[in-house]
């Protein structure tokens, strides 16, 4: 099993804020041979429907040397994840927990307004310090 996030802690807390209910942590694959761990599952309760939302998270901190080289790490990482969720568990949705900074230094740019206008990517923006969601980017 892969190490956690340094905010993956933070993250499951501010879902559970949020009203979600951690159901895996981490939430494990198998695609053949090959294991696969996504950081979290959740599944909320919608007051209008029987079943609810069920939602899996990747988390990525972006600490590394290069900010281009963390994005194209967690892109095709998120991009490998979705394709297996489509096959094994259609019904939840794949999401990208990233901080608030990492939101503003990377998707309020060029290159990452092209990743959202372009519905590449689902993304869950939470403030670290607080340990809350402060966006939802669908």
């Amino acid at each position: 099993m892969p190490a956690k996030d340094i905010y993956h802690d933070c993250v499951k807390n501010a879902l559970i804020k949020d009203g979600w209910k951690i159901t895996h942590d981490p939430l494990s694959l198998k695609i053949g041979k090959k294991d696969i761990f996504i950081d979290l599952a959740a599944e909320k309760l919608l007051a209008a429907e029987k079943q609810g939302k069920k939602i899996a998270v990747g988390i990525k901190s972006f600490i590394g040397i290069s900010e281009v080289e963390d994005l194209k790490n967690a892109l095709g990482q998120y991009i490998l994840y979705e394709k297996i969720l489509l096959r094994l568990e259609s019904k939840r949705i794949l999401c990208l927990a990233i901080t608030d900074i990492v939101f503003i230094k990377i998707f309020r740019e060029e290159i990452g307004k092209m990743l959202l206008d372009d519905n590449t990517l689902k993304l869950i923006v939470f403030d670290s310090e607080q340990e809350v969601i402060t966006k939802w980017i669908n």
